[in-house]
């Protein structure tokens, strides 16, 4: 019999710790703020997921332990079932969280003098994780095509050089949302296979196609890609269990995956902590119904924002995302400055949300071909309750005539 989860119920998350909340004097310099920013959302873990952290937390006896071998056989079966990619057990190894991850393949295979590719916009640890390491980020823009964002292969093809060591894809994208195609994929492999570029690919948000799109992993779109790749996955997004750190590693290549699974187990990153994989494996083997009813939702509370701003935000165009929690917002037709923007959204709306240009290069690393506008992007997390989304469109409506 089907279960129907309760995604209008609202959160009291004070109390928590949640990063949602609680930086907000801090990183907006006001605390008043509706916080639909970090990307976690705000309906409630799944009961199947709690259940099973309880049930170990009623064995009172906390100290070391094995990693179950059910964890990986049932990573294996929801990647098949999902994304139709066979992956091989050996391929596989925790990692403490993706951005870690990301720093950890850094400091591996890429020397100091060496150098890290990027495709603004997108997430910005991209860029702060290579740079906080010692390394020089080259940046390779997206194009803006009819509301999204292809790749520029031409413009790839002129910035790389001997020292490009690593590319770190965004797959589904984040913040535009976008699944890449099978062909877009094999094309970026071709050519980091031929120039010697292992390509990391962040797909922690690849459970989270809407619209009948689909995402499909970088690894299996070619040989080429296998051999060149590591891949990063995590149920973290889907079933909002961020704070359960609950990463793993995907690498078919031997010698990659030696080199890089030697340097984690000799300094013991690899063991994930007690609950993680209790979580994981609830989370697959337990949540495909949940999964749908909350995309279901998410779905939803896109179109609520797609018709809100077409009624009463014309200026402030969504861009449909093809996966994930978040929408780009298009707000170039308020013709504000990137201070004014802000002003907008946080003191005049109060509004938290991630200002586009954070998603960019910095004004003065951005080259000049192919760059993409910084300015007039805000990134908005629907994952939250219709009523809250509501509240803050009509915040953001009334700033917007006042």
């Amino acid at each position: 019999m089907s279960k129907l989860y309760n995604f209008d119920k609202i959160i009291d998350r004070s109390g928590s710790g949640d990063l949602k909340h609680g930086v907000l004097q801090e990183r907006y310099g006001r605390g008043d703020l509706l916080p639909l920013w970090v990307a976690d959302m705000d309906f409630e873990t799944p009961s199947f997921i709690t259940d099973a952290l309880r049930r170990r937390l009623d064995h009172s006896l906390f100290g070391y332990t094995v990693v179950p071998e059910e964890l990986w056989t049932t990573v294996i079966q929801w990647i098949v079932d999902h994304h139709q990619w066979q992956v091989e057990r050996r391929w596989l190894t925790y990692i403490p969280g993706i951005v870690k991850g990301i720093g950890m393949a850094i400091n591996v295979f890429v020397k100091e003098d060496e150098k890290v590719i990027i495709q603004t916009p997108v997430y910005h640890p991209f860029r702060l994780t290579p740079e906080g390491n010692g390394r020089q980020v080259v940046y390779n823009p997206l194009k803006e095509v009819d509301g999204t964002y292809e790749m520029d292969f031409e413009q790839l093809a002129e910035v790389v050089d001997d020292k490009c060591r690593l590319l770190i894809l965004s797959n589904p994208h984040n913040p535009a949302g976008i699944c890449w195609s099978k062909e877009t994929l094999q094309r970026l492999a071709h050519f980091c296979y031929e120039h010697h570029i292992i390509v990391i690919s962040d797909e922690i948000h690849s459970d989270m196609a809407l619209f009948g799109h689909k995402h499909t992993p970088f690894a299996s779109v070619s040989n080429e890609a296998a051999q060149i790749s590591i891949t990063f996955g995590a149920p973290s997004k889907t079933f909002n269990i961020a704070g359960i750190v609950s990463s793993y590693a995907i690498v078919p290549n031997d010698s990659l995956r030696r080199r890089f699974y030697t340097w984690l187990e000799a300094n013991e990153l690899n063991d994930p902590p007690l609950f993680a994989p209790i979580a994981t494996i609830a989370a697959f083997q337990q949540g495909e119904q949940w999964r749908r009813q909350m995309l279901s939702y998410v779905e939803d509370n896109i179109r609520f924002v797609e018709d809100y701003c077409r009624e009463y935000l014309p200026q402030i165009k969504p861009w449909r995302p093809q996966a994930s929690f978040l929408v780009w917002l298009d707000c170039r037709d308020l013709e504000l400055s990137h201070d004014a923007l802000v002003d907008l959204f946080v003191n005049r709306a109060h509004l938290a949300l991630n200002d586009g240009a954070m998603f960019f290069a910095p004004q003065s690393n951005r080259p000049a071909k192919g760059s993409t506008d910084a300015q007039g992007f805000m990134r908005l997390n629907v994952g939250t309750p219709r009523a809250l989304l509501h509240r803050a469109l009509e915040q953001l409506r009334d700033a917007c005539t006042t």
